[in-house]
């Protein structure tokens, strides 16, 4: 099926977005790594406040966090909009953050190892910690070949610029979100290839699984693949150091039950899947991406009142 093509003046819309993109990542590639990581945490500590997705965070941590106090929660608030800030505007820099050997640490980098020598295939699944571009880099740049899952933007000049600017750090391999981008990681996983999938957000249509006590549609795909293929999932999470300084942490595999009850079995994963997400987001509050709706949007209504 042919796509439509966009009126004049929404690709006109289209082509001044990804000049603006193309000129802050100019601009920011002009200055130290380290001093457009600090500007982006000012810039999003003043402006975040005074958004909608402010409100968003707001009720998140409310979620997670319910005895906590008005001062606990603001000072939370100011922490995630401060790492929010740092991975905004560090995105044009990854490939300069990436080649810096002091600014990415690389923690049981033995199981990445383990799995380029053994030729292991795996369905890496992480959430959205800190700088979470950094984790398809460093599968990438450990030799594992994997089909990296994103999320094409609306603007397709910009989904352009975005997909050069992670091929300066190695990220080639796109399997789109849809079914379109589950056919390839099934193709890729027949070829011997993994796949990388982020897990902690809202997928309507998907498994109702508890987090953090509140039920959270959350979707299936990776505990299906590891299940279909006999894999483990490989779970993975980011963190930050100090400025632009990161921990990329390995964790243990997840072996997930086939008792040949498939449903079961897909639920059973999912569960395993949110509770690991839950612990990271436990272990670094501040880390997390606090803003996206997350749970039922009646919760989001609610909170509006």
């Amino acid at each position: 099926m042919t796509a439509k093509r966009p009126s004049l003046a929404q690709d006109l819309l289209w082509r001044l977005e990804a000049f603006a993109f193309d000129l802050v990542t100019g601009l920011a590639r002009m200055f130290p790594i380290d001093a457009v990581s600090d500007f982006g945490a000012r810039l999003f500590q003043w402006l975040g406040p005074m958004t909608s997705a402010h409100r968003v965070a707001e009720t998140n941590l409310r979620i997670v966090f319910p005895k906590a106090s008005d001062a606990e929660i603001a000072s939370l608030l100011d922490q995630q909009w401060d790492a929010l800030g740092r991975w905004a505007v560090e995105f044009p820099l990854l490939d300069k953050i990436i080649a810096d050997p002091e600014r990415v640490e690389l923690v049981n980098g033995e199981r990445m190892a383990e799995i380029v020598r053994t030729g292991e295939r795996v369905v890496f699944i992480s959430g959205h910690f800190s700088s979470f571009e950094i984790m398809p880099a460093a599968i990438v740049h450990a030799g594992v070949p994997c089909q990296i899952t994103y999320r094409a933007t609306n603007n397709p000049y910009v989904d352009d610029a975005i997909k050069k600017s992670r091929a300066r750090y190695g990220v080639q391999l796109f399997a789109p979100k849809g079914s379109d981008g589950a056919r390839e990681l099934i193709r890729g996983l027949s070829r011997g290839e993994s796949v990388a999938l982020m897990n902690d957000q809202k997928f309507n249509g998907g498994i109702a699984s508890p987090l953090f006590g509140v039920m959270a549609h959350t979707a299936p795909g990776p505990s299906t693949l590891a299940l279909r293929f006999g894999v483990a999932l490989q779970p993975m999470s980011v963190q930050r150091k100090d400025k632009a300084h990161f921990r990329v942490v390995v964790h243990d595999p997840i072996w997930l039950e086939d008792t040949g009850d498939r449903t079961a079995d897909i639920e059973a994963g999912v569960r395993r899947v949110n509770a690991f997400i839950e612990e990271r987001i436990l272990e670094r509050p501040a880390e997390w991406f606090w803003v996206h709706k997350r749970w039922p949007n009646e919760i989001y209504k609610k909170a509006k009142k």
